[in-house]
This record gives C-alpha cells, structure tokens and sequence, in this order.
C-alpha cells in the first residue's frame, strides 16, 4: 500500500543568516485505495544548526576549544607556563583552552602542527625562541616552516634566564674554577642540553667561544631529563632554562655557576660581562602563535586576552616565583625582537662556524 505526501504547502521554512529554522508543521496522509481513509497527524520542529563555520567574530569567537599545542615535553619549563597561561586564558576569553604536547625535532615539530593548521583561531602555539630563532638560525634545513612567514605573533609571554649549573658538592665552585679546569682538560666536561639547536646550546657556544673553553655537550629531550643528567653522574655540568633547575637549587643538590640574566634571588650569581666578557649571553623567551592568515576578529579576541593572562595579578607572582621574568610584548614587538634575535644569532652562528 503506498502513501502520497499531500499539500506541501504546509511547510515553511525560514532562513536566518546560516541556521535553518523550521515552524510547525502538520503532515496528513490520506489511504490511496479509497476503501478506508484514515489520518494521521504528525507535529514536529526542525532545528538544524550549522557550527564551526570559517567566519569568526568578536561576538562569536570563541565558539569551542580552543587547542594550545606546547611543542616541550610535559614537566618542561615551557609546558609549566604555558599551562598556567591557559588557565588565565580561560578566564580572559570566557572559552576553554586545551594543552596537547607535541615535543621533538629541537621544538620544531609541535610548531610546524600549528604552521599548517587551519587559520580559524582555534589552534595555537605556545612556542619559543628555539623553535622560532634557533633551529633557523643553527639548521635552517631541519626547519620544515618560515618563522616570519608563516605565523601569526600574538604577543611574547616571558623571558627565561639560561644558566649553567653543577652539582653542588662538585670541585667547581665558581664559573672561573669551572673555565680553568675546561682550559686544562680540553672536552673532559659533559654538559647535558635540551636539544641540539635550543636556546641553552648556543649559550653554551658564545661562552665557550668567550672563556676560550671546550666543552662537550650532551643532547637531551628537555625538561627535567637536564638537571637529572647531572644529578644521575652522566654529565659533569649542565645549561638550561633556570627555572627548571630551580628546585634542585634550593634543595641544595645543584649549583649555578653562571646566568644570563640578573634575579633578585641569586644577586651573587655572575653574568657573563660580571666576569670581564665584552658581550652577555641572551635569555630564552615563550610567545604565542597562531598560522598566518588568522582572521582580524580572532585576533582582535585573542591578542588583548592573552596580554591581560600575561600581566594578570595571578599570573605574574607565579612566573616570577619559578624565576621568569615577565615583560609582555606585543605583536609588533614581538616579530621586530625576534627578526633582530635571529640576525644576530645566524651572525653568529656562522662566525663560530656551528650553523649547519
């Protein structure tokens, strides 16, 4: 037995902007054959709704998670940070922001995810130097994007001293006894690193290049897997973001030798140009990223938020707890510091002849 539809007219549909709105309707089906008629009445609502679109503004973005990948280990310097980040984050734009842990390729290959992701605003990097400086300037080959083309800056969060540490009952007790022991015994010292191309290797270079050491260094994945290195007797000394010595420092089983920034909690601490060097070494620093091409409304959410996190009254005591210091920059600001930075280490790099 079949049905026919009858008097499509019943139906009304009406469009507002992209979601679909249906009124209600009735549908009456009515027996074919004539011998029995029968009626059946049937009230529904359609609502179909349409998400996720690529257009975004002020007013809707953001729509759903947003996804915050930290291309370090979980534990990491930035990985701690950039959790915090999120938290306040969270707050500023009244959305929920996700981690997702992406380490490998000296920082690279988390931040390369981001490079190619989808332009909507709702993938971004909580990257560092290394990832945007250092692997460029020190293996451009090994780097699969274009940090100054292919990306979106949204601002620097913080700054991380670099600082070279030892275990605290070891021979050297200064940065000086530590140089002279170098000199003597050329190579003899292992200094573990979070990755070939980090910030924290190229320190290690220019001081080498300015004490006029050898050292051999010692590549690790980051994070903790630095400091315990040297707890573990694998490598005599080490050189890392501060803050992920800084527990073991005020337990008193590490001790740093040398900084390339000055804090208030270790005045005595010397920095390169302290010691009678010409020039001081650079600090590491976090920023945020989105792919380029990101949308002005995105931006426009995104970029006073993140700046708000940075400087809010519970985020800053925190960094500068952990030893960060904070000095938000803009956008602007950002890519200018990071062009200058590059310059200069890939000047450098060539002269010491470690650019790959």
């Amino acid at each position: 037995m079949g049905f026919a539809l009858l008097n499509p007219s019943y139906f009304t549909l009406s469009f507002v902007g992209l979601g679909l709105v249906s009124n209600l309707s009735t549908l009456t089906f009515i027996e074919e054959d004539g011998m029995k008629r029968w009626s059946l009445f049937l009230s529904f609502t359609l609502f179909v709704l349409f998400g996720n679109t690529p257009f975004a503004s002020a007013d809707s973005y953001p729509s759903r998670n947003i996804e915050m990948v930290i291309p370090m280990l979980a534990g990491s310097a930035g990985d701690i940070t950039g959790r915090m980040l999120a938290e306040e984050l969270k707050k500023e734009i009244k959305g929920n922001v996700i981690i997702t842990n992406k380490p490998g390729g000296s920082f690279t290959l988390g931040t390369d995810v981001v490079a190619r992701a989808k332009k909507d605003g709702y993938t971004i990097a909580y990257a560092n130097s290394p990832a945007i400086v250092y692997a460029k300037a020190l293996d451009p080959k090994s780097v699969p994007y274009d940090p100054f083309k292919d990306f979106d800056p949204l601002g620097v969060h913080v700054y991380f001293p670099q600082a070279i540490v030892v275990k605290s009952d070891a021979q050297w007790k200064t940065f000086k006894d530590l140089a002279e022991y170098a000199k003597q015994n050329p190579g003899a010292l292992r200094c573990a690193n979070p990755g070939a191309t980090s910030a924290s290797t190229f320190v290690l270079e220019l001081v080498q290049s300015a004490a006029g050491i050898k050292v051999t260094q010692v590549p690790t994945k980051g994070g903790q897997q630095v400091p315990l290195s040297v707890l573990g007797g694998h490598t005599e000394m080490a050189v890392g973001a501060i803050s992920v010595f800084a527990n073991h420092v005020r337990n008193g089983d590490l001790r740093i030798l040398l900084m390339t920034r000055k804090l208030p909690d270790f005045a005595g601490v010397p920095i390169l140009t302290d010691l009678g060097y010409k020039e001081n070494t650079p600090s590491g620093w976090f920023g945020l990223y989105g792919p380029a091409g990101l949308p002005e409304e995105v931006k426009k959410v995104l970029v006073p938020a993140i700046k708000k996190a940075v400087e809010s009254p519970v985020m800053k005591p925190k960094l500068e707890k952990l030893f960060y210091v904070v000095d938000y920059k803009s956008p602007e600001e950002q890519i200018k510091e990071a062009r200058e930075e590059y310059e200069k280490v890939s000047a450098i790099a060539k002269k010491l002849g470690i650019q790959k």
